[in-house]
């Protein structure tokens, strides 16, 4: 981090009014390198009063802001947009010290959010209104969207750096000023991304930060001055963040957890399948609601698959982060979630499945402070288990025997959840029975991780997500600005003409 983003005891700094200050804040967290345990940095956590004032300075900048020209919006982007590629392995080494993905992982979700930005430098086009004229005689109709104020951002853990730029770019692009609360666990990724918008030129005001917990985030939920909220995070809180938000008159787009479902059929690639299966679930550590951590071998395939499965996932090798090392997974975000993933595991086995893969016994003696829980498969699991209903949020892969693709269909329309479901066949008859009733928003065929490009939307359903709108894409534009209708008639003076200015 810069000098600017930090102070001399490594607190972490708040942005507003274009100006990195020192927090008021009386309380703090800790910010942990989660590949030792060791702590990195302080971060302040916000109260009411702070998060007021924080507000309130991007409100002001609002009215200027709005007036700008779309064009001239979205040409601040362009400069941004080569501002994080040139930071990309910078801001990758950073990801991978405070959250513990591998470099190529923070790479590869950076460059995620590198095309949201490049979305948004093409957002003007998407901006226009429509007209019909002569709608009725002498009458016509047309649409214009504006943006809304003040948009709040809360962000999770998992994807400190791309799931901002899943938001800001397009609020902003849109004419909305933007107060970005990142998690108080990673603080460092989310405010480099925003110093990097800084040094674009950005006006002051225009973008702010803030750090805190629930105090800080019940403060922006409730806040006058709040137009619109942006949440991604585990399903309790989105549904918490849901309905204190709208309550309050907000808009508000709220992405919660998930337990995805991935299908393979017999006739399924399995040397294809089963390494795009061990990414799915094993990729950043199974920390992402997009992670594939229940598979559904269908019918005589299921011993061939759990077999391969286990014996791949058993060569990924666990190991710190921070330093160069050749671990293909890391850590998990801190003491506390190790211990809930471990304690996942230890249920799985007390409800009566099998372990084929224990990542108890990981041993990473490198780095003995860290948060380490190795590639866990487990076979014989029932529908009902804890580990096939709950979301682990870990490196737990639970293998669902099904006897037939109509069961499995069937599993994933009961379901709380509703992100993702994959399915792994040759058949097209299969995948278009898939893709056209298994119970969530993102399907993939063939494609372990079905998280859509910047282009489409990111369209969970059921608990999976709280709204209306999605966040990403079109539906992104149109959550972060308002439609006006203006209806016309213009009328012919008495005499007869068409007015004084001789037309």
């Amino acid at each position: 981090m810069t000098t600017a983003t930090l102070d001399q005891a490594n607190t972490c700094k708040i942005l507003t009014g274009g100006n990195w200050t020192d927090s008021k804040a009386t309380r703090f967290g800790e910010v942990t390198n989660s590949s030792t345990g060791e702590t990195i940095a302080r971060v302040p956590l916000c109260g009411a009063d702070e998060a007021d004032r924080v507000i309130r300075t991007a409100h002001e900048a609002f009215e200027s802001w709005s007036e700008t020209p779309a064009p001239e919006r979205a040409r601040y982007m362009f400069k941004y947009l080569e501002n994080l590629r040139g930071a990309q392995d910078e801001l990758a080494r950073l990801m991978s010290r405070e959250h513990g993905k591998t470099f190529g992982e923070s790479q590869a979700s950076i460059q995620r959010g590198i095309e949201m930005v490049e979305y948004a430098c093409g957002l003007p086009a998407l901006l226009m209104g429509e007209t019909i004229e002569n709608i009725a005689r002498g009458v016509d109709s047309e649409t214009q969207r504006h943006p809304l104020g003040v948009c709040v951002g809360i962000t999770p853990f998992n994807f400190p750096a791309m799931v901002p730029l899943w938001m800001f770019p397009i609020a902003l692009v849109c004419g909305n000023t933007f107060v970005l609360k990142p998690s108080e666990k990673v603080p460092l990724s989310g405010m480099r991304v925003v110093e990097l918008l800084q040094d674009a030129g950005l006006p002051p005001g225009v973008i702010s930060l803030l750090h805190g917990d629930k105090e800080c985030v019940d403060a922006m939920l409730n806040h006058p001055l709040v137009r619109a909220i942006s949440f991604v995070g585990s399903t309790p809180i989105a549904e918490y963040i849901y309905r204190t938000g709208t309550a309050a008159g907000k808009r508000v787009q709220s992405a919660g957890g998930a337990k995805n479902h991935i299908f393979i059929m017999p006739d399924a690639i399995l040397d294809r399948t089963i390494e795009a299966l061990v990414g799915s679930a094993f990729g950043c550590a199974g920390e992402r609601c997009m992670a594939g951590p229940l598979a559904l071998p269908v019918g005589d395939v299921a011993d061939e698959v759990v077999e391969r499965l286990t014996e791949a996932a058993a060569k990924l090798k666990t190991g710190p982060t921070d330093r160069e090392s050749n671990a293909t997974m890391g850590p998990l975000i801190s003491k506390e979630h190790q211990k809930s993933v471990l304690g996942y595991i230890d249920k799985g086995e007390a409800e009566g499945a099998k372990l084929t893969l224990d990542g108890r016994k990981v041993s990473v003696p490198e780095a003995p402070g860290g948060y380490y829980v190795g590639p866990t498969v487990f076979d014989a699991v029932k529908p009902n288990m804890t580990i096939a209903q709950e979301e682990v949020f870990g490196p737990v892969l639970a293998v669902v025997r099904i006897k037939s693709l109509e069961e499995g269909i069937r599993l994933t329309q009961e379901s709380p959840y509703g992100n993702g479901a994959v399915i792994y066949t040759q058949s097209g008859r299969a995948a278009r029975e898939f893709k056209r009733r298994a119970g969530a928003g993102m399907i993939g065929i063939n494609v372990g991780v079905p998280a859509p490009m910047a282009w489409f939307p990111f369209t969970g359903w059921s608990r999976s997500f709280f709204g209306d709108l999605h966040i990403q894409a079109k539906e992104g534009m149109l959550f972060y600005t308002q439609q006006k209708m203006t209806m016309s008639r213009w009328f012919k003076s008495t005499d007869g003409t068409l007015g004084s200015w001789g037309i």
